[in-house]
């Protein structure tokens, strides 16, 4: 029996998700984009947002960064910072090309599926890249080696899939996917191509992971589960279907508290609150007092893990930040 379970069934509550919101790899791309404002001052431009929220994009747009959509909108000889979700190799030699001082804040769980690209593409293998199509981890990734990569967008993709030689063959995914949608691609394909061999470790991100493990604890006992994120966020659309797939009687995706319709709540008398890998957690406190003042007042956090990785700064930056204390020093 979960906690869940036990809690009385008297008055309105809220079962809260942990872990939820901001992973290392966000913690990260954002502090580089703060670290490099102090560093280097306004203006620092970033290609692509560097997380998918709205909250921390506006916010980082305060402090002086100017988000742009490809290299050849940044000023030539100025700093440009690469968002979490990985870049092609071409994209370094535009910015090669323009004189640019390119920061890397690519996540380093992104960074180890390009590596896994690079070296299966090497070897000549078909390689089937499981994602989304048009998503920017996605663009990168293949990016790495596009004659040997074909993407598989869901189970439904697999029928399209032709490869040279079957017994050469791999999959690797995005980072941001559903697990059990991924498992289901997986199982589909090894029936099509049953010699095809998986990743060295998993791609799927252990916050993603985790966040959906926790959500699917929660969701049997919830009348709706409300999910903290963006619409362009990979991860936080997740987790609303991974809610409703896992028994939440309706699942709901808000960038802020304002945005919740008092509909969902009509009769409702448990409510799940988690977030996307790339929300603060601010947001979420104040989806929290919204339901409070709501009569959702009694408040149990469900834990199914304890996260505690921390990836260190890009290289470039690191370097930059040593030399300016050591000139202060």
């Amino acid at each position: 029996m979960t906690e869940a379970e036990t809690t009385p069934q008297t008055g309105k509550r809220v079962l809260l998700a942990k872990p939820r919101g901001y992973c290392a790899g966000v913690d990260r791309a954002v502090q580089t984009v703060e670290e490099a404002l102090k560093l280097y001052g306004a203006p620092i431009y970033v290609r692509k947002q560097i997380v998918h929220n709205k909250h921390v994009v506006r916010t980082l747009e305060a402090k002086g960064a100017i988000f742009v959509e490809e290299n050849e909108e940044v000023p030539e000889g100025a700093t440009v910072i690469f968002s979490a979700h990985g870049v092609a190799p071409e994209v370094y030699e535009q910015a090669k090309a323009r004189s640019l001082k390119a920061i890397d804040a690519t996540c380093p769980l992104v960074t180890k599926v390009h590596q896994e690209a690079r070296r299966f593409a090497a070897e000549d293998y078909d390689i089937l890249l499981i994602g989304h199509e048009g998503h920017e981890e996605v663009i990168g990734t293949a990016g790495e080696a596009p004659a040997h990569i074909q993407l598989v967008d869901g189970p439904d993709g697999v029928d399209k899939v032709t490869v040279r030689d079957p017994n050469k063959v791999v999959w690797l995914s995005q980072t941001t996917l559903s697990v059990d949608e991924t498992m289901e691609t997986v199982a589909r394909l090894k029936q099509k191509l049953p010699l095809l061999q998986s990743p060295p470790s998993d791609d799927i991100c252990y916050a993603t992971s985790n966040r959906q493990h926790v959500v699917k604890e929660i969701a049997a006992d919830c009348d709706v589960v409300i999910v903290v994120g963006s619409r362009n966020s990979s991860n936080s659309v997740r987790l609303v279907e991974v809610a409703v797939d896992a028994g939440a009687r309706a699942g709901h995706l808000v960038d802020f508290a304002h945005e919740i319709d008092e509909a969902w709540l009509a009769d409702a008398r448990t409510v799940g609150v988690t977030s996307g890998a790339s929300v603060p957690d601010e947001l979420v406190q104040q989806v929290l007092a919204y339901l409070a003042e709501r009569g959702f007042t009694d408040v149990e956090e469900i834990t199914t893990a304890n996260e505690r990785l921390t990836f260190s700064l890009p290289q470039e930056l690191k370097r930059d930040l040593k030399a300016a204390a050591a000139a202060r020093g």
